[in-house]
């Protein structure tokens, strides 16, 4: 089996003016499309070549580093397209289960807003911020380095993650330069909490 770059689910320029169309293009058609070409390269001959992306996560800590880099940012791309989307609505604010979940777990969904951003604010270099459901099915927010996520057995913090924030260079520089918190602060607002809802329920 090998990997494939699925197409971004709406237009480079959808989610503009938070993230503008051409850090889109070149993040999926540039970026993205090597982790999956890379991907393949180093599983070409692994006995694991044929299982799902998420076995091989949870397992990653008996695979080379080119597995484990490349594999999870094949994952975590494919994560981050879903859950973003084009807001027309105004103000995005998740609603129903995960609505309700996020005012449980963290009091208030500015509460939350505030420990998402600064996990990926404080988030040295390059790596992800997370909304996770852990083994016990409460929400979670974790941060990891690099393309590392939640479901391989060497986080910190482990679960299946619901919602993952891109903090590489890569995802806003052109557009914001070193301005992170500029970037966080935008991507809320083309967050797809459907999706997010979606994935929280069948986690």
């Amino acid at each position: 089996m090998s990997f494939v770059l699925n197409p971004l689910p709406y237009a480079f320029d959808a989610l503009e003016p938070h993230i503008d169309a051409k850090t889109m293009e070149i993040h999926h058609d540039k970026h993205h499309a090597a982790y999956v070409n890379n991907l393949n390269a180093a599983l070409a001959n692994s006995p694991q070549k044929d299982t799902t992306i998420e076995e091989i996560l949870s397992n990653i800590s008996n695979h080379e580093p080119a597995v484990r880099n490349n594999g999870g940012g094949h994952y975590n791309h494919d994560l981050f397209w879903s859950i973003l989307g084009p807001n027309t609505s105004g103000e995005n604010m998740p609603t129903g289960t995960i609505g309700q979940a996020i005012n449980d777990s963290f009091g208030s969904f500015e509460n939350f807003k505030t420990k998402f951003a600064e996990a990926g604010t404080k988030r040295f270099g390059s790596g992800w911020a997370w909304l996770l459901k852990n083994k016990e099915g409460q929400l979670e927010i974790s941060s990891t380095p690099n393309q590392d996520n939640p479901l391989m057995d060497i986080a910190e913090i482990k679960g299946t993650p619901i919602l993952g924030m891109d903090v590489w260079e890569h995802a806003y520089y052109l557009h914001y330069q070193n301005r992170r918190p500029d970037y966080i602060n935008a991507f809320f607002n083309v967050i797809n909490w459907s999706e997010v809802e979606r994935r929280y329920l069948a986690a």
